[in-house]
This record gives C-alpha cells, structure tokens and sequence, in this order.
C-alpha cells in the first residue's frame, strides 16, 4: 500500500502537489464537557464539554489543572483484584513512551523530502551539537491557549530564528484524571503522520513535572475565528470549497492509515501562514492499525487484458478511460466511546450503539453546514435539547444564506443519521470527491490553489524581550491581570495572540 509523502515544508516555500491518492477567542455556545462511564481504557468523554468550559477555553483564562506536582503519578495507589492485571497492562503499554521522573527527550525522523524547512534546519543543528533536546533548549514567549489535556505555547529555540507550537501536558493532572493514554494516543499518532495538511511533530520529551509535543506553529489561527470575522459570519461557497476540500484529504490520509480522528471542527482547524490549513488536536482520535481489510479498497473498474490494450500510451487507464484510484476506509473499526462535541456528535454515538469512521463523514457534513451558514443544524436551546435533535429531528435548511442544490445535496448525503446508509461509508473520501460540489477541484494540485485568506504576517520581534511565565504559573498570572471579576477578558492584554490553539 502506498501512502503519499509530504512535500518539502519551506518556511515561506511548500511543494504545490497534494497526494494523488486523496487524502479568541469567540467561545461556542452549548458545547460545555460532561464525562460518562467508561467500558474502554479510557473514560468515556464529550470533549469540552463540562458545565464551565466556555469559560476556560478562552485563551485569557487560567489554566485550572492542579498545580504541578501537586500529585506524584509514581505515588498514586495501585488497584488490586481483578483490576491489577489490567493496571499492569497499562502500565507496560505506557513506560516505553512516558516514564515518569525522568528527563528524556527524542526527535521525530527527519523525512527526506523535508529539505527546506528552516526548523527541521534548526533543530538539527541544535541536536548536532547540544543533543539531546530538552525544555531548556526552549523559550516559551506566548501561552496560545489550552484544552482538556494540556497548554500551548509560541515558543522558539534558544539561538535560531525558528519557532513552534509547544504543546505542554502536566503528568500529575493527566494521572489524576485518567488521562494518560490520550496523551499516549496524541503523540503515537503525530509520529505517524506525513501528509501537508497535518502536523509535524519535531521533537518531543519530557521532564519529571511535564510531557511536551513540540509541532509547527499556525500564525493564521482556526477556522471558527476566521469564520466570525466574515461579515455575515460564514464562508462564501467558493471559499467553504477550498477549506473543505483541504480537510477531506486530511481525513482521507488518516483513514488510509486507519486512524479516525472523532474531533473535527472548526476550531481544530488551523490556518497556515500562507492560508492553507492543518487538522490538530488528536487525543480523542481513535486508532486501529490491523482494520483496514482488502474488502476496503474499491477499484473503479477492471484493467482490460493485455490483448486488448491498444498502446502503451494507455498504460493505467481502465477501459472507461479513467484513472485507477485507491479507496481505503477502516470499515472494521468499532468504539464506544462517547466523544466529542455535542453539535457534532453523530447519531451512532449518541445512542450508544458503537461507531466507526462513519462517524468523520457526519462531522465533516457538520463542519460544511457551519461554514456556509454560520450556525450548525441541529443545535439547540441546550446540551439536551442539541443531542434530542441530532437523533431525533429532520435537516433543515435556512433561506439565508441562498446555499447552492449541490452543495445541499452533499450535506444530505453526509447527515444520514443510519450511518451504512451515509455518503462514504465504504467508498470513503473518495466518493466524495466525485460529488458535483467538488467540480473543478484538481485534487493532485490542491496546494497550488490559492488560498480565500492569507493572514497578516506575525511580527516575532515584539516577543523578543519577553518570555511567557513558565507552565502551571498561568492561573495565578491570569488571577492577578482579570483581579477579582474571573470572566473579565484579557483582550487587550499582550499577554497573548488573538486566538487559541491546542
């Protein structure tokens, strides 16, 4: 099986061919996090989803973890019983990866078609000569934001001009919470990936307190922020195009490699420096690397016998002409895991009945609707009242905006709420690709597109006196900049970049 490279990463200078196989702070309303039972390793979770997270999503608001330290995951009480053998096999699975109490680092593989890239630059010439790298080779300059399992930060490396996303996860809070093998999961998958609209992970390492992802740093934002800057709040059709159809080879890649990622939206979309996107956040992200089965790739017709091939100018065409595609979706992959936003959440995971990869077809029919309308279709008055819709309510289609027949004809396909019968489901992204919405996209030269939105260059001299306070001081820097009102907003505080990331 064959999966396509990623091209060469310049700071200011990418390879316009994509794969041939093809693949704030303004909070969201409702999608605060609630947790339930658990029959997997993991908790089962909604992710943001607690009654207070609109308040601590904002990248003005202090991280809540506890303090760091505060709880050694070495000292934590061991279960006995029938729960022992399964302990111990977590535990075997994890010290590999995260062993606590100890400071180690390691760097990603340098791929071989990254030449260019002034970070992969800068990061080798540190490793030559200061090897192994470690936080202190670090300087966190701006805290970006945080989620459920950790805080980001703009940092760069101490001596260069290079400068990452360092994403910053306190050992002691993910143990105390159950939270570990997510963190486990999030750095697993980053090192697999190769794909221009997913992250790089550079290096990654830890300290006695602390695990630390360091990835490529999106000046540009998410799409939820770009999108309330529109001035009606949503895309044009033109633009939703571009973005969507960026997303869909990400997603395709990470079928092709048998992940499901469960957590696609708006505001996990980032927006590169030179407009074009990259998918992050993938600690809800589920991955099963023996499901993907022969009966997952469809070719679309038969290659004529070798009597009645005409020339050896035909050579790959089958006999309608067409060009052999490669179709692989992990059709055998199954959880019950209740995860994601509450908006986005598919009907299958509502109702408890187990899902697949289905289930990024109806959030990828989500993440469309919310760009070309502003609003996503089944949300409700509240938690409740959004999850009884999902399951329960028909599609509808606002007047306004005038969105186009294909484009709602897609959107159908993909809001099924019986996911066998959904767009995708066993073709995967490649059925997709052929709907009329996506006419005229040249998906081998999607990179060359130009994008609907550039971002204004960020200005990394204001950041060059300063540094940010070091990770789990943020709550008390945040307690002291808002006094005693904690949803006062640090917008105009230069503390930080206008928008989140993690």
């Amino acid at each position: 099986m064959w999966f396509p490279q990623k091209p060469n990463q310049g700071f200011n200078q990418r390879c316009c061919v994509a794969p041939l196989t093809s693949f704030k702070p303004v909070e969201r309303a409702d999608t605060s996090e609630m947790s339930y039972p658990s029959s997997e390793d993991d908790s089962y979770e909604a992710k943001r989803m607690s009654p207070d997270w609109g308040s601590k999503t904002s990248m003005d608001s202090g991280y809540s973890s506890p303090e760091p330290g505060s709880m050694d995951p070495t000292s934590m009480p061991k279960p006995t019983g029938p729960a022992q053998s399964k302990f111990r096999e977590q535990k075997k699975h994890l010290e590999p990866i995260w062993k606590p109490g100890i400071e180690s680092t390691s760097s990603a593989p340098l791929k071989p078609h990254t030449g260019g890239d002034v970070r992969w630059d800068a990061i080798n010439a540190v490793n030559a000569r200061e090897a192994p790298l470690g936080l202190s080779h670090f300087r966190l300059l701006k805290r970006l934001g945080y989620g459920d399992i950790g805080s980001v930060y703009l940092v760069d490396l101490r001596g260069t001009c290079a400068h990452f996303a360092m994403k910053v996860m306190d050992k002691a809070s993910l143990a105390s919470r159950n939270k570990l093998l997510r963190a486990q999961t999030e750095r697993e998958i980053l090192g697999l990936l190769d794909h221009p609209f997913l992250p790089t992970l550079y290096t990654h390492f830890e300290t006695d307190k602390f695990y630390c992802l360091v990835m490529e740093f999106c000046s540009g934002g998410n799409l939820h922020s770009l999108r309330q800057k529109q001035p009606n709040k949503f895309f044009s059709e033109e633009a939703a195009r571009f973005y969507a159809s960026e997303v869909l080879l990400a997603l395709e890649y990470l079928h092709m490699l048998g992940i499901v990622y469960r957590d696609l939206k708006p505001e996990n979309v980032l927006v590169r420096e030179e407009g074009h996107i990259m998918l992050s956040d993938f600690d809800l992200s589920l991955r099963c690397s023996g499901c993907m089965q022969p009966s997952s790739f469809f070719p679309r017709s038969i290659l004529p016998g070798k009597k009645n091939r005409k020339s050896k100018s035909d050579f790959g065409l089958f006999v309608n002409g067409s060009l052999p595609e490669l179709m692989a979706e992990p059709t055998n992959v199954r959880s019950m895991s209740f995860v994601g936003t509450h908006e986005y959440l598919a009907p299958e995971i509502i109702r408890g009945e187990g899902h697949g990869s289905a289930v990024d077809w109806w959030t990828f029919g989500i993440f469309l609707y919310e760009l070309l309308h502003g609003t996503t279709p089944f949300k409700g008055q509240g938690n409740r009242a959004t999850l009884f819709n999902v399951v329960g309510q028909p599609l509808r289609f606002p007047d306004n905006p005038n969105v186009s027949n294909v484009a709602r004809d897609l959107i159908r396909g993909l809001l099924v709420k019986e996911p066998h019968k959904r767009i995708a489901y066993k073709r995967g992204a490649t059925e997709i690709k052929q709907h009329p919405f996506f006419e005229g996209v040249n998906w081998a030269l999607v990179r060359c597109a130009a994008p609907p939105h550039v971002p204004d260059p960020v200005d990394f001299s204001r950041f060059a006196n300063k540094e940010a306070p070091p990770p789990g001081m943020e709550k008390k820097v945040t307690e002291c900049s808002t006094g005693s009102d904690s949803n006062q907003s640090n917008s105009n505080d230069s503390t930080y970049i206008d928008f989140e990331y993690f």
